[in-house]
């Protein structure tokens, strides 16, 4: 990294569904965004997705620090991890200008890597999004007075990120996206493109057990459609049946689920039913965060963090655990601009993005001091 003040950063973080980016400006967050980008179609997918988030940007060319992370190495558009990283970096490097630097996660913290390192890091760049989160969030935790153990939740359309901050620090049982599945520190599910057959076997319907349908006839993007959960912004992709977004749309797909159609029944038992598989999504990710929360000693002076599209859910996982919660985006209300309300909320939807442009920001002033 040269040795050199920049005055724009933007932080990318490159998904399989999606693409996030922040762009902060003399140390404050600006704007933030993020695009579908289906990338398991091709990297064309990746190329216009960058090109819309420029176009949207304020962004004086070849004058902004590019601090790039990334999950979309993982779609079956690779062979391998390691072709997918080295693919999406190639067209990072391609189409953005600027110095381009990928972070890099590892045991003791992170660092940056420009495209010359890649071959060397490409394990340690694959799918590092959430350390990214959970290092800049450990280091704004640092400078609460009442700082406490805290657990980051992070609830995005597709996968659930569990952090556990102890001291100060990250306390990472995984790094790799194995490992982390291993200790559920990722789970699979999310609150958008997650299939209910993956959800549960069996749900309680109008007074009754029943057997879930083994097709991929709904998502939980139609549970929180109908609950009313989920904000259109967040509801980027494309329903199981390439059909509308509209309450009823959704309720056909869910009655689907359990071989009904759903002229079978009114409003409210498709609003219960959604509520039954919200139920069994919150107390799976709820019965992790004790988990987690246990490694750190369970105490009443626990923090739960929450961000993503599902922070709705983290809320409600600290309030059955009686424990404080705190969106993500409150840790940094004096790092914004003057249209807050509309940061906090892209910011929290979008964390690793601006966690990964903070990150570089303080890489940054430690090489220039």
């Amino acid at each position: 990294m040269h040795k050199q003040a920049y005055k724009q950063i933007v932080g990318w973080d490159v998904g399989g569904a999606h693409l996030k980016a922040a762009l902060l400006r003399d140390g404050k967050l600006q704007q933030v965004i993020q695009v579908p980008c289906a990338l398991w179609r091709g990297l064309n997918e990746l190329e216009s997705a960058i090109d819309e988030v420029i176009n949207a940007f304020d962004i004086v060319k070849d004058e902004a620090l590019q601090a790039i992370t990334m999950t979309g190495e993982l779609v079956d558009l690779f062979n391998n991890r390691q072709q997918g990283v080295t693919a999406i970096s190639s067209v990072m490097n391609a189409q953005l200008s600027g110095e381009k630097i990928f972070f890099a996660g590892h045991e003791s913290g992170f660092n940056f890597v420009s495209i010359d390192g890649i071959p060397n890091y490409w394990q340690s760049i694959a799918s590092a999004n959430w350390l990214a989160s959970a290092s800049y969030i450990a280091c704004e935790l640092k400078n609460l007075d009442d700082a406490a153990n805290a657990l980051l939740i992070d609830i995005g359309s597709t996968t659930t990120d569990f952090i556990a901050i102890q001291n100060g620090k990250p306390q990472c049982l995984g790094l790799t996206d194995a490992s982390r599945l291993q200790t559920e520190e990722l789970v699979y599910t999310g609150v958008v493109r997650t299939p209910l057959m993956a959800l549960a076997q069996k749900i309680s319907f109008d007074g009754y057990m029943t057997t879930v349908v083994a097709e991929y006839f709904a998502t939980m993007a139609d549970v929180y459609r109908i609950t009313g959960d989920l904000k259109e912004a967040d509801d980027m992709a494309d329903t199981a049946d390439g059909k509308e977004k509209t309450l009823e749309a959704s309720t056909r797909r869910l009655a689907r689920m359990i071989g009904h159609d759903a002229d079978d029944k009114d409003l409210t038992a498709w609003i219960a039913l959604a509520d039954a598989f919200k139920r069994v999504q919150l107390e799976r990710l709820t019965e992790v965060a004790q988990k987690h929360l246990a490694r750190i000693g369970f105490a009443e002076n626990n923090m739960i963090i929450g961000a993503g599209a599902g922070k709705f859910l983290v809320e409600e996982i600290a309030k059955r655990l009686g424990l404080t919660y705190r969106d993500s985006t409150s840790l940094f209300e004096n790092q914004l601009n003057n249209n807050p309300q509309q940061i906090e909320y892209k910011a929290n939807v979008c964390l690793p993005a601006y966690a990964v442009a903070y990150l570089a920001l303080n890489a940054v002033r430690m090489s220039i001091e």
